[in-house]
């Protein structure tokens, strides 16, 4: 118990025979159970893990049939927490990425009722362009922005991490059961925590590397796969929160900035064509494409706005 508070700590594994230990060891002693979800590793993890439950009845191992991803097992996490009534659920990495220490201030904004998810920052610590490789800063910033966008969320940064503490309210409210299953799972998560206007707190933690993790997860090559489902659910989000449960005319913005960007693409194409055949371009043609690019990036900008006010009470 922490605060009164039941916290149970949700750790999605898949071969993490070297670091699973530590992870399970460096535990706080407030934590009252340790869920280990098993993705079907290939190597000792759960014999690892099944040795720590012997010597720490508090480890809890469940096991999947076969590989669901990240999303999957942190999924089957949560419906074990939910059926519990656990007050807060804490995901950490099975890596050692994930310093128990800042325990404590994630979980602060669930337990004082400021917010319904806390999530960890590692981009804002003065020292994160010294300790994390610099090609994932710069995918993460990068992939940071886009998710601003789709998820409405516009004070939360370093999206990509998986350290988290959920309420009991958000967890028996959201369609837990439907968590994107792999890459791409904290984005969507975030993006279904704003339809239902959950509360979100970003909480600085510090950047844990070189302790001999091995991730998959490579943010510059993700960038263009991730891109596609972060427009998808950016339309998700407009669909479902701006059109079906209460319109807002940010919708109309955002759509108008659009057609007028696609109308530009074809302005653009008939100039390059005009150029190749005639070797001049015609100043109305040329005219029309500054214009409508001006109009359509000033409407997208309004619609950024109206997006921000519309969600400035979920930060929490």
């Amino acid at each position: 118990m922490f605060e009164g508070k039941k916290i149970v700590v949700v750790v999605p594994a898949y071969n993490e025979e070297k670091l699973i230990g530590r992870t399970l060891t460096t535990m706080p002693s407030f934590v009252d159970s340790i869920v280990v979800v098993d993705d079907v590793s290939r190597d000792g993890t759960v014999a690892q893990v099944e040795e720590m439950a012997a010597k720490d009845p508090r480890v809890v191992l469940i096991r999947h049939t076969h590989n669901k991803g990240v999303g999957g097992a942190i999924s089957s996490g949560y419906v074990w927490c939910r059926d519990n009534d656990v007050d807060i659920t804490v995901v950490m990495a099975g890596d050692g990425q994930m310093d128990p220490a800042d325990l404590p201030n994630l979980l602060a904004p669930v337990i004082e009722g400021r917010a319904d998810y806390a999530k960890g920052n590692r981009l804002i610590s003065g020292d994160a362009w010294n300790k994390i490789p610099k090609a994932r800063y710069i995918g993460n910033s990068l992939l940071t922005l886009l998710t601003k966008i789709a998820s409405g969320y516009w004070h939360v940064t370093d999206s990509q991490t998986g350290y988290t503490a959920l309420s009991l309210k958000a967890l028996k409210t959201l369609p837990i059961e439907n968590i994107y299953p792999r890459y791409g799972m904290p984005n969507d998560f975030l993006v279904t925590l704003n339809i239902y206007n959950m509360r979100v707190a970003d909480v600085p933690i510090a950047p844990v590397y070189g302790i001999g993790e091995k991730s998959g997860f490579k943010p510059l090559n993700m960038i263009v796969p991730l891109s596609g489902l972060i427009m998808r659910l950016f339309l998700r989000r407009m669909l479902q929160k701006y059109i079906i449960r209460d319109f807002h005319p940010l919708v109309l913005f955002y759509a108008f900035g659009a057609l007028l960007l696609m109308l530009d693409f074809v302005l653009v194409v008939r100039l390059v064509i005009l150029w190749g055949v005639m070797h001049t371009l015609p100043e109305v043609t040329a005219f029309s494409v500054l214009f409508t690019t001006a109009i359509a990036l000033q409407t997208i900008l309004f619609a950024m706005l109206f997006d921000m006010e519309s969600n400035k009470d979920l930060k929490g």
